[in-house]
């Protein structure tokens, strides 16, 4: 189904739906044009009536302006990246998007099951993962994640066929700070390299564009926390494995009106200076991709006031929370979840707004502290 998103796909995308979408809805990152609003797939029951749901938002969401879609293996025991691969063959074949026009995105790390819970969990892993040997126990963090080389080239090839693509655009290590829960930061380290070192030659295969770390709490911590994660050190890591060409250049990380630390903390070193992990990512070159931009639903309803008059011309607290985070410097896409088709035209309405500026989006800062 082609080599994956394109300088050339993702512009012809962004032309053809510019007549519908407002100015600064598309981003250039890493040489592609990105929505700033982006599909996620993590909710939902692991049933047919979600899976069709599923495929008919994202075939919506390609015809009104997305071209960003989230998953990861594990989310509904691999049947969201199944029907991100039936969608996404369905649109193709219906002319409305072609493959190097999508940037594709998932996540390998957790054990993901198949189709359904199993019976016995504890099997299930020792069947699929101690037996096979890609990994031994000791690689387990919390009886649930593995970074392993072995195991992820074994996810990775997986999700390639779960999604039917030969090329996925971004592949996250998902939620490797789930690791620092169990064992030392030089032990990390270590665990990083060697899959940040897999994870190179697989993008020097074909098999993955960029890749990166889908993480929850590890860059909204302060340095010296359990599971921080120093975005400089894994950056390096990268570096001193890839070159100045290396692959890690994007992360996705929680952003919205209630978690705002990427913007307002400063916990991310750079040559010597502290930033924000906002401000760190853009020091670097990486691309940020904001997760949980509603915070599953529970900032589509009862926002400030201050909030409806900074974030105007929109119509609902879902739209406005969306703004709020695709118009946060440094943020190239808000991610939001969308199994339904009615929520992908609400969602999506958003498209047809510019950002706010930068001044109108700080004067919300000022006026919450009134």
């Amino acid at each position: 189904m082609g080599k994956g998103a394109t300088p050339e796909g993702t512009k012809r995308y962004a032309e053809r739906v510019g007549a519908t979408t407002a100015q600064g809805h598309f981003r250039e990152q890493q040489e592609l044009q990105m929505s700033s609003i982006g599909l996620g797939t993590y909710l939902g029951h692991w049933d047919e009536h979600t899976d069709r749901a599923y495929q008919d938002a994202i075939k919506r969401a390609f015809q009104l302006g997305c071209n960003v879609i989230d998953s990861a293996i594990n989310y509904r025991f691999q049947r969201s990246e199944r029907v991100i691969g039936a969608a996404l063959k369905q649109a193709i074949s219906a002319g409305t998007v072609s493959r190097d026009e999508v940037v594709i995105a998932t996540k390998g790390g957790f054990f993901p099951f198949d189709g359904e819970p199993p019976h016995d969990a504890r099997a299930w892993v020792t069947e699929n993962v101690l037996n096979r040997g890609l990994a031994r126990a000791e690689d387990i963090a919390g009886g649930g994640h593995c970074m392993t080389p072995a195991y992820l080239d074994d996810q990775l090839s997986r999700s390639l066929a779960n999604l039917g693509v030969d090329t996925i655009d971004i592949y996250y290590v998902h939620n490797p700070e789930t690791q620092l829960e169990f064992v030392s930061g030089e032990e990390f380290v270590r665990r990083i390299r060697s899959t940040f070192e897999f994870l190179e030659r697989a993008a020097s295969e074909g098999r993955i564009q960029f890749y990166g770390t889908a993480t929850w709490n590890g860059y909204r911590q302060e340095p010296g926390s359990r599971g921080y994660l120093s975005l400089g050190t894994l950056e390096s890591i990268a570096k001193e494995i890839g070159g100045d060409g290396h692959r890690f250049r994007v992360i996705q990380l929680p952003h919205n009106l209630a978690m705002p630390e990427a913007l307002t903390l400063g916990n991310q070193e750079v040559e010597g200076e502290t930033l924000s992990t906002l401000m760190a990512c853009n020091r670097l070159g990486i691309t940020v991709m904001c997760s949980a931009s509603i915070l599953q639903a529970k900032l589509t309803a009862g926002l400030p006031e201050f909030v409806s008059q900074a974030l105007s011309g929109l119509t609902t607290d879902a739209q406005r929370a969306i703004q709020f985070v695709r118009s946060t410097p440094g943020v190239t896409t808000a991610l939001v979840g969308m199994s339904k088709r009615s929520h992908v035209e609400e969602n999506l309405a958003t498209a047809r707004v510019s950002p706010v500026s930068m001044e109108t989006f700080f004067s919300m800062f000022s006026s919450g502290e009134e």
